[in-house]
């Protein structure tokens, strides 16, 4: 490792700066972490750009580390941990309670000598630019002031170096943890770190291919995109994702190179399994994962099946706000005007469905897959329906007109009335859902309409329109408003 020169090349046995003890070596981190992962809708926790690890997304790690103790007072200094911790909920126990924590410090992995941090309490060589050793010993400190090496003869001070070299040939990355630790006995022992950490998210990635036929129906699959941008690699870990969005009060903690990593094979692919987490979801993982730092790995969710669905081509004027008074200003609601019609996907939740982007395909006319539109899909029960918005149909047009419009004051009434007319570019005819929201006041009926309406609520009418092929159709409909003595409306 590379050091900006301070000065010229010195080597000082510095007075005062022995340490008491030195610090037990830093163990490296255990593999087959037990790994609770959190949803993240981070853009950059996925991106496929963008160097450094991100403060993004939120993980709970509880690791195994063997550690070699003595009796009495001690310190130790664990090492290759995340770049973004919640100091404050790290914690590290010893399941056959032969020893305790009495204080830890968390040295972070920031600023030219943090790369060094997992070093700390571990016998290294300094090395010149010849390659020979400079100084061999623990390494006690690493700064920008140079380093301090405790060796047999006494404490070194190193300002100028080539490169460090680790005994055991093992250099950790990340930050590191710092523990005086009072131990009953001397031995090897295990230990659980565990902790909260940024930089691991996860999130639900569905994708449906749509069926030939006049019936809407798909072939779903259903995934889950991990990404690791914690600084440091993990292995054979074992997972399980959450589903649901618990509260975080820390501003400061951590929150919720695409080199896609596979988890590891196993056989016929099993599935998560899923349970009841409080009043959230669970999905435990059935093999362990490799999540190298810098990637987005995909695992099953679900089993893929075939579902049926709802297409519709829907027009939609105004939102179901109600005012509170009646509105008779002739352009409350908007009157002329052209617009887009929308291609939207409603599917029920054959389970509960995790938040995540749906990517929906169809095929062409040589049966290859083709990307037609993509959208989110918040948290879903069983049951449910989960709508995306897939684009603007590109065929199909929407002109809306008022027709009539009529207040009696007197009479404490409001008629109006509308024509929408649809057109089709298209080579097959269509059916296009015409959806307004008569919302001048809360007390309305419809007065009339050219074509029955298929739904209709306290503050929305819907109509299936039939559009043929290189054609139009129109929809007229009428409203009637009324209100009381005591409701003022707004001119």
């Amino acid at each position: 490792m590379h050091q900006p020169a301070l000065s010229a090349l010195a080597l000082a046995c510095v007075a005062g700066l022995a340490c008491a003890a030195p610090a037990a070596a830093a163990t490296p981190a255990a593999n087959g972490a037990d790994i609770t992962l959190y949803r993240s809708d981070s853009a950059a926790l996925y991106a496929s750009s963008g160097d450094g690890n991100l403060d993004d997304g939120y993980a709970v790690i509880r690791e195994r580390r063997a550690l070699t103790l003595k009796p009495g007072m001690q310190d130790i200094t664990l090492g290759d941990l995340p770049d973004h911790l919640d100091a404050e909920a790290l914690a590290l126990g010893f399941p056959d309670g032969g020893a305790k924590v009495v204080s830890q410090r968390l040295l972070l992995s920031q600023g030219g000598s943090g790369a060094l941090t997992g070093l700390l309490g571990r016998e290294i060589a300094v090395l010149g630019d010849n390659g020979q050793a400079i100084v061999s010993g623990t390494l006690l400190r690493a700064s920008s002031d140079g380093l301090v090496v405790q060796s047999p003869s006494g404490s070194t001070l190193v300002r100028q170096y080539s490169a460090i070299r680790a005994s055991d040939g093992n250099i950790p990355t990340g930050s590191s943890l710092r523990l005086r630790v009072d131990a009953a006995r001397g031995g090897d022992t295990a230990a659980v770190l565990s902790y909260p950490t940024a930089g691991l998210g996860w999130r639900a990635a569905y994708v449906a291919t749509l069926q030939p036929g006049a019936a809407c129906r798909m072939q779903f699959e259903s995934r889950a995109s991990i990404a690791n941008r914690s600084g440091r690699d993990w292995s054979d870990a074992k997972l399980t994702l959450i589903a649901g969005e618990p509260n975080f009060a820390k501003t400061s903690g951590p929150r919720p190179m695409m080199a896609v990593a596979n988890a590891k094979a196993y056989a016929a692919a099993p599935l998560p399994q899923q349970e009841q987490l409080d009043n959230y979801r669970s999905y435990t993982l059935p093999a362990p994962v490799n999540l190298p730092d810098g990637s987005v790995s995909q695992v099953p969710l679900y089993a893929t099946r075939t579902l049926a669905c709802e297409r519709t081509n829907l027009f939609e004027n105004g939102g179901s706000w109600q005012p509170p008074q009646p509105m008779l200003g002739r352009d409350f609601n908007g009157g002329n005007g052209s617009g887009n019609i929308t291609s939207t996907l409603k599917l029920a939740a054959f389970d509960s469905l995790p938040a995540g982007y749906l990517r929906v395909l169809a095929q062409d006319s040589h049966g290859t897959p083709q990307f037609i539109g993509e959208g989110r899909i918040e948290d879903t029960p069983k049951g449910g329906d989960a709508s995306i918005n897939l684009g603007q149909a590109f065929d199909l047009r929407a002109q809306r007109e008022r027709t009539a419009f009529h207040v009696d004051q007197t009479g404490r009434t409001l008629d109006e009335a509308f024509r929408i007319t649809l057109t089709n570019a298209g080579d097959g005819a269509r059916t296009v859902t015409v959806r307004e929201h008569p919302n001048r006041w809360r007390e309305w009926k419809l007065a009339s309409s050219t074509i029955k309406p298929s739904r209709q609520t306290t503050d929305t009418l819907e109509f299936r329109v039939d559009v043929p092929a290189h054609g139009e159709a129109m929809l007229d409909y009428a409203v009637h408003y009324s209100w009381t003595a005591d409701q003022h409306p707004q001119q």
